[in-house]
């Protein structure tokens, strides 16, 4: 497969369609923090295939001006709400059980509940030694839940060479979850890239989950989240690195969403 080619999730049960909320033509699962994980424990038990993109307001706005990454989203296992501001527009739209499915905490849900079904994990991103150390929280967290594995990649594309390995160890542990910390869109086209590839079920984006739960990065108050500010808080720990995501893409962002309410553009899933 070439780096170009994008893998929706397979599976021949018809349950696993669920209803999207387009947002700037990007179709956001209407789901709750429940839903993602009943959907990813049925999508595992079933030998399916899929990846799974944590969306908010930073990857529907990179989707606007990348065709490719769009289709990438949309031809996800599930294209979660990240952030509040989809979850107010689903609800605008109609879908009054769609909730917040924020990465850090569908990760920590999902492998707390995948102990006593037997679940393996792979942890794939972070800095040199965060995905060891994160194993061992959750294992401290989890008593028994099996992380076979870790590896953390360059900040680069692999060679061939790296490729290989990565493949012969996840073809060696065979894990039912990989978890994939890299930021938007790298991890999203990694998954699309790689799932086709890699002996692996489920491929699960959650971008600074690894971060938080080690404890390099701090989450924000609860407050913060519930009222879509959690964006000022990364900001303010972050300001070099995250400035134009949240001073630039946050007012286009409104301005779009804006347009698409009152009709003057339309955004097609495509």
């Amino acid at each position: 497969m070439n780096s170009q080619a994008v893998v929706p999730y397979s599976s021949s049960d018809s349950t696993f369609k669920t209803d999207r909320v387009n947002v700037l033509g990007v179709g956001i699962s209407a789901i709750n923090m429940q839903d993602a994980v009943d959907r990813c424990h049925d999508l595992i038990s079933s030998d399916g295939k899929g990846y799974v993109c944590v969306t908010g307001v930073h990857g529907v706005t990179e989707a606007q001006h990348d065709p490719k990454f769009r289709e990438i989203l949309n031809k996800s296992f599930l294209t979660t709400p990240d952030g509040m501001p989809m979850v107010w527009v689903g609800r605008v739209r109609g879908f009054g059980r769609i909730e917040r499915v924020y990465g850090p905490d569908f990760m920590w849900e999902l492998c707390r509940q995948s102990v006593e079904r037997g679940q393996t994990h792979f942890l794939y991103g972070g800095k040199e030694g965060t995905a060891d150390c994160l194993g061992q929280v959750l294992k401290t967290a989890f008593p028994g839940i099996q992380i076979v594995g870790t590896y953390t990649p360059p900040f680069r594309p692999l060679t061939n060479d790296e490729k290989v390995s990565l493949k012969t160890r996840i073809r060696e542990v065979h894990p039912d979850v990989m978890w994939v910390g890299l930021s938007t869109p790298k991890q999203e086209r990694f998954m699309a890239e790689y799932l086709g590839q890699l002996e692996v079920k489920l491929m699960i984006g959650v971008g600074a989950a690894f971060d938080i739960h080690t404890g390099q990065v701090k989450d924000a108050p609860s407050l913060m989240k519930s009222v879509g500010l959690q964006w000022l808080h990364r900001l303010w720990q972050e300001p070099k690195r995250l400035w134009r995501r949240y001073l630039i893409n946050n007012p286009l962002f409104v301005w779009r969403i804006c347009m698409q309410f009152l009709g003057i553009r339309r955004y097609a899933i495509e």
